[in-house]
């Protein structure tokens, strides 16, 4: 055995690789990569049993890969639907000849096309004809009632999980309880939209908001019309 500077080894002779690996027989359990990059005689006898182990390995990836491809695709199903949902949203929300109307139309397709278990809306300025509507609330942007949101409304940024109790309070009221996870869209001039889950994995941390998102711009930008 060569070594170069600092007792680096250069090269091994073949002796010396079978000897370490007989001392080591569990060497490729934690290497199953290289077992796939060995060639294997086509004999019967030990060499079959290599062989084997290289087949098992080769179908643990196929499986592997085969349930990510099912994920991919069922996520890319999941996303075409809701890239659906939000472009009929958008274009409902376009059609609306009032503010009213406008947000009775995106109340409606929270709860129905995306099946918002409670949806409410908090309005920074009064909207003639929702007067006595349960999922409606008028509250003046400086509000202190606002105070905890002044975060989530100077970013713009959707958020999905399980919010503080006082938010929870202050969007849903008596049904707080009955909300065990939310999407909350805060737009700042505009207001702010809830939708609550008794699923306390339908919302979380993390999960994608692209969608979210783009429903909040289609909503300022409807509700724009009537200012």
């Amino acid at each position: 055995m060569n070594t170069g500077f600092d007792g680096i080894t250069e090269k091994l002779g073949a002796h010396e690789v079978a000897a370490w690996l007989r001392r080591h027989p569990t060497f490729l359990q934690q290497f199953p990569d290289l077992a796939l990059a060995l060639v294997v005689p086509r004999e019967t006898g030990p060499a079959a049993s290599l062989a084997s182990y290289q087949l098992e390995i080769l179908r643990d990836k196929n499986r592997e890969l085969g349930k990510r491809l099912h994920e991919l695709f069922a996520n890319a199903q999941d996303n075409e639907r809701l890239a659906v949902r939000t472009h009929q949203l958008t274009l409902a929300l376009l059609r609306q000849t009032s503010a009213a109307d406008t947000l009775r139309a995106l109340a409606a397709s929270l709860a129905e096309d995306f099946h918002g278990d409670l949806v409410r809306i908090v309005s920074f300025r009064p909207v003639a004809g929702l007067e006595d509507v349960d999922w409606l609330q008028h509250i003046d942007e400086a509000s202190p009632r606002l105070a905890g949101f002044r975060d989530l409304l100077a970013s713009g940024d959707p958020v999905c999980g399980r919010l503080h109790p006082d938010k929870h309070a202050l969007l849903f009221g008596v049904r707080a309880e009955d909300v065990q996870s939310t999407a909350l869209l805060s737009l700042a001039g505009t207001g702010l939209v809830a939708v609550g889950s008794r699923d306390p994995n339908r919302f979380f941390p993390g999960m994608g908001t692209l969608f979210l998102r783009m429903m909040g711009e289609a909503l300022a930008a409807a509700l724009a019309r009537f200012d």
